[in-house]
């Protein structure tokens, strides 16, 4: 319950000078969230190192892998804190690398870590809060897509999927962000990323187009609740367990191709397929036979269960770096027959490769 008693609170508005060309507009900032005990903080960072660095960087910057977003930016805390940031690190983002990482959807975090480390984030970022309203923003959508279309494709995709920056039509996103929280980003920028202020760039009006247009991308999305399935045993690790062994010819003596595997696999070749992305994206969809086994995991604790004369292909989404982790790791441990799956799953089900769906209601 903690964590939610700032909810209780009542904000102090600070009046602040009105935000260069923002005309209409004037941000306040407010009271800043609760502070945590050295024990937290130090909890929260190393949780941070273990499951964030990866893809966000060691200093959270940014764009290490998978076009991660930085989490020291200080017009995302801004405008952030709490839900903005708490809601992905919950639940993820659908169809993108971001897994969700609470434990009432297969992740590593409890509710209370999830928080924590939110506030640990916005602490590091060290900047002050803006009052963000949860008003619907009124625009031109017809209008706005031109503007995307104009001003956004390269980076963020054309279908929002994201190119080399984050995906802007994700449903989870859309549905955990509000409209205020998007306008501000288009604003302001993100400070120490490739997205730059658009607010001398467009008017007031366009970014509110820009923003209907946006918030439109969610329409026909139906989200599910998601039934979790039961995690693979030890002795449910090997598929095919009476098959020969394949023969990869591994590129850069690391990589197997998705063809590759998927001929292995019909051909019922005795393997470990690894899914080493976080547990609650394991849950949603993944390869047939594969083990959830997270590229944060105890591999000290775990490389017992693991045979070493079996061949083990490792998978992530990143598309590799999560995977390439994994099995450098494996290796250091004298498992010699190991390989990464150089597509991802992404590409895998890209080229039409099955998959198993999560169980969901």
């Amino acid at each position: 319950m903690r964590k939610f008693c700032f909810f209780s609170l009542v904000f102090a508005l600070v009046s602040t000078a009105p935000i260069a060309g923002a005309e209409d507009y004037e941000y306040r900032t407010i009271r800043d969230p609760r502070s945590l005990t050295a024990e937290q903080s130090r909890q929260a960072e190393a949780n941070y190192q273990r499951y964030c660095s990866l893809c966000h960087g060691a200093d959270r910057q940014g764009y290490v892998n998978d076009h991660a977003p930085s989490l020291r930016s200080k017009s995302l805390f801004r405008s952030g804190v709490p839900h903005e940031v708490l809601r992905p690190i919950q639940y993820g983002r659908d169809g993108t690398a971001m897994g969700g990482y609470l434990d009432e959807i297969g992740g590593p975090l409890t509710l209370d870590e999830t928080w924590d480390l939110t506030y640990w984030l916005f602490w590091q970022a060290d900047t002050d809060r803006v009052r963000i309203t949860k008003e619907l923003v009124k625009g031109d959508a017809a209008r706005g897509a031109a503007l995307y279309a104009e001003n956004c494709t390269d980076c963020h995709g054309a279908g929002g999927e994201g190119v080399n920056a984050p995906a802007l039509g994700n449903p989870s996103a859309l549905s955990h962000n509000s409209d205020e929280f998007i306008r501000y980003a288009i604003r302001e920028g993100r400070d120490g990323t490739p997205m730059e202020p658009w607010k001398d760039r467009l008017s007031s009006n366009d970014i509110d187009n820009l923003t209907a247009f946006l918030r439109s991308r969610a329409s026909g999305w139906e989200q599910s609740k998601v039934v979790l399935r039961d995690v693979p045993t030890p002795d449910q690790y090997v598929i095919n367990g009476q098959g020969a062994d394949p023969e990869f010819d591994l590129q850069d003596g690391l990589y197997v191709s998705a063809a590759d595997l998927l001929a292995a696999m019909e051909d019922k070749k005795r393997m470990v397929l690894l899914d080493t992305r976080v547990t609650s994206v394991w849950q949603r969809v993944h390869i047939e036979g594969a083990v959830p086994m997270p590229y944060y995991s105890d591999f000290d604790a775990i490389v017992g269960d693991l045979p070493k004369d079996v061949q083990i292909v490792a998978y992530c989404s990143c598309p590799r770096a999560a995977a390439d982790d994994v099995v450098r790791r494996l290796r250091r441990r004298g498992f010699t027959r190991t390989a990464t799956l150089y597509e991802g799953i992404f590409g895998w089900m890209n080229m039409g490769y099955p998959v198993i769906n999560g169980k969901s209601e």
